[in-house]
């Protein structure tokens, strides 16, 4: 059954069994495509090319990356099943298949739409004012999961700069601003906090030095965070041997929009559905 216009967004209907993997019905799904078309529209103005990315990465690139022991905790991987045997077996009770039936996991199911980017350009060179706009399912494992606020897979629309550290830095200052704007048009109060990773050792060196030095700025309505702005200086270029035309690795910079999550934000905000389109219309017409 689709979701009506007054139903809370936080009680699934009957066919939303798996607070995990929620479905979205007819006015959640025109208020989602209503959104990434903003978010991508303004990439799209700021002179981004879109594109489109693969659902799944190779593991040993996402390793590369030392994205496995940046975020172990979020990690999800996919493989084939293993009929080299006897062939697996489905459990009813676990409602699994056994590990002992799979292939070794070598796809991996990135957490952000960006890391496709940089894998895309790898070995290129690239114009000092590149951006690049995607989106794509993401996926993170989560201690809990929440109706469209936490889920194993959502979509999360990127607005990707690749260039001079100048161009990285202002992609995000502009972003930022254009996201302040936009939640104000909104009547959306968001508050700006830096981030730093859950898993570093609040004591530690990459904790202390995300704080002296933040990467990460998080945009979030009440406790939830549904937009951020990163910077990856020159770790992206130099991993990927992305170049600019005079030579060294390209400075990285990302806008990244939660787009499950701004509908939690906006029906809660406004409380129907169609409140929070007619809410995002205006704000769309005002800027």
């Amino acid at each position: 059954m689709p979701t009506s216009i007054s139903q809370p967004l936080t009680q699934p209907g009957p066919d939303r069994t798996r607070p995990d993997l929620p479905s979205l019905g007819p006015e959640d799904t025109a208020l989602l495509r209503l959104l990434d078309d903003t978010f991508e529209g303004w990439g799209v103005a700021a002179g981004a090319r879109v594109m489109t990315m693969p659902p799944l990465l190779p593991a040993a690139d996402l390793a590369r990356l030392d994205y496995y022991e940046n975020f172990p905790h979020q990690a999800v991987v996919a493989t084939p099943l293993d009929l080299t045997g006897e062939g697996p077996e489905f459990c009813d009770e676990t409602g699994c298949f056994p590990s002992g039936g799979l292939q070794p996991a070598s796809l991996g199911l990135p957490s952000a739409s960006c890391y496709a980017v940089y894998l895309d350009h790898e070995g290129s060179s690239v114009p000092d004012d590149t951006l690049v706009t995607v989106v794509s399912w993401c996926f993170r494992k989560e201690q809990r999961y929440e109706g469209l606020r936490r889920q194993l897979g959502f979509r999360m629309r990127e607005i990707v700069a690749l260039g001079s550290r100048e161009h990285a830095e202002e992609h995000l200052c502009a972003f930022a601003e254009r996201i302040e704007s936009f939640a104000e048009a909104l009547d959306l109060p968001l508050r700006k906090e830096a981030a730093t990773d859950p898993f570093f050792d609040k004591g530690g060196s990459k904790a202390v030095l995300q704080r002296l030095v933040p990467v990460k700025h998080e945009f979030l309505y009440e406790d939830l965070a549904i937009a951020s702005v990163n910077t990856h200086r020159n770790f992206f270029g130099d991993r990927c041997s992305i170049s600019r035309p005079e030579g060294g690795p390209v400075f990285t910079s990302c806008v990244a929009f939660g787009l499950e999550r701004w509908l939690s934000a906006l029906t809660r905000r406004h409380g129907s559905w169609e409140a929070a389109a007619d809410a995002v219309v205006r704000a769309r017409s005002a800027l």
